[in-house]
C-alpha cells in the first residue's frame, strides 16, 4: 500500500466506550489549546491541529472490540501513512493510550 493511502489508528486503553476514548484522545489536545490561547470553544475543534493538515475536528473514534479502537480522518481528508505516524507519535507522548498501532484503512467500515 502506498504511503499517500488512507490509514488508521488501532488504539488499546482501558475505555468502556467510543466516548470515553474519544475524551482521551481530544482531552490533552483541548488542554495544551488552552494553555496556549487561555479559553476553548467547541469551534475550535477544527483549528486545533493534531497532524500536518490534520485538526482535531477530523478525527473520529469507533469501538472495533473491547478496549480496542479505531481512529479515523472523517470527512473530504484521509490520515497517510506521514500524518498517521505523527499523530501515534503524539499519542505516545500523552500515555492516554496502552498500545498506539498504524493500519491500512480497509474499505469494510
Amino acid at each position: 500500500m502506498s504511503k499517500n493511502s488512507a490509514y488508521c489508528l488501532i488504539v488499546e486503553g482501558s475505555y468502556f466506550d467510543e466516548s470515553e476514548a474519544e475524551h482521551a484522545l481530544r482531552d490533552p489536545f483541548i488542554e495544551e489549546w488552552v494553555e496556549e490561547t487561555g479559553n476553548f470553544k467547541i469551534d475550535n475543534f477544527d483549528e486545533i491541529l493534531v497532524a500536518e493538515g490534520i485538526s482535531l475536528g477530523d478525527l473520529a473514534v469507533e469501538m472495533i472490540g473491547e478496549e480496542t479502537f479505531r481512529i479515523i480522518c472523517n470527512g473530504k481528508r484521509h490520515l497517510t501513512w506521514h500524518t498517521a505516524k505523527q499523530l501515534a507519535d503524539t499519542l505516545e507522548r500523552q500515555g492516554m493510550f496502552d498500545t498506539i498501532k498504524i493500519e491500512p484503512l480497509s474499505n469494510d467500515f
